[in-house]
């Protein structure tokens, strides 16, 4: 049975995911201060956390960035009662696997919540491990190495990098990134592609303004180049 923390401090909000969740066979365990996040995630060890942006104590993009920071990669959905492109952005910078903004639909957050662990499965299969250039990933594992020192990364960007590994020399458009990567149409846009293609230049390539691993073809899309 697959487990799932909430860390939100809205006991409506709390309970009712916690049901609903139940419903769908997970386990389910809860939060409410952002302080007391970390120590959850270590006792609870979940396969998934939900994990609400304003807390008591610390708040959800600081707790994401310490789990990341830490090497803990274990997907994470944001809440927010923002809406603002910059909140968004910043939340996928610091690792987060998906954002929900309030009001959001229960059923949508359930075909999320599946959609992210079944491609956490996923991405052990096929193949362990791709290197390329000076970078050596291992799926199976999710660590990552440049020139020998350890890279932080994402699920959904090692979804992306094994998706292109796949595709290799393939023009990829940002629909079918979002099509397969992401798996559903209601929340990504292709500049959430653009954000994250950005992000993995960044970890990725020695000059992240003049890539030479993940390029850009005009009006088309990316091709990656081993």
């Amino acid at each position: 049975m697959k487990k799932i923390l909430i860390v939100e401090d809205d006991p409506a909000i709390s309970i009712g995911l916690k049901e609903s969740l139940q419903k769908e066979d997970y386990h389910v365990e809860t939060e409410d201060n952002g302080d007391r996040a970390l120590n959850a995630v270590k006792f609870v060890k979940p396969d998934l956390i939900i994990l609400d942006v304003m807390l008591p104590g610390m708040n959800g993009f600081e707790i994401c960035k310490s789990l990341r920071t830490s090497g803990n990669f274990t997907p994470v959905i944001m809440l927010t009662a923002k809406n603002e492109e910059v909140d968004k952005v910043l939340g996928l910078e610091l690792g987060a696997d998906d954002y929900v903004t309030k009001p959001f639909s229960i059923r949508e957050l359930i075909a999320r919540i599946k959609s992210i662990l079944r491609r956490r499965v996923n991405i052990e299969q096929e193949f362990d491990s791709y290197s390329f250039g000076d970078i050596d990933i291992n799926f199976k594992k999710m660590e990552s190495k440049k020139g020998g020192k350890n890279i932080d990364m994402s699920l959904k960007e090692y979804e992306i990098i094994k998706f292109f590994a796949k595709h290799e020399g393939e023009v990829i458009t940002r629909n079918m990134l979002l099509d397969e990567v992401w798996g559903y149409e209601t929340f990504p846009t292709t500049r959430t592609v653009d954000n994250y293609i950005l992000m993995l230049r960044k970890k990725l390539e020695d000059n992240p303004s003049v890539p030479k691993h993940i390029l850009t073809i005009h009006s088309a899309g990316y091709k990656f180049v081993k």
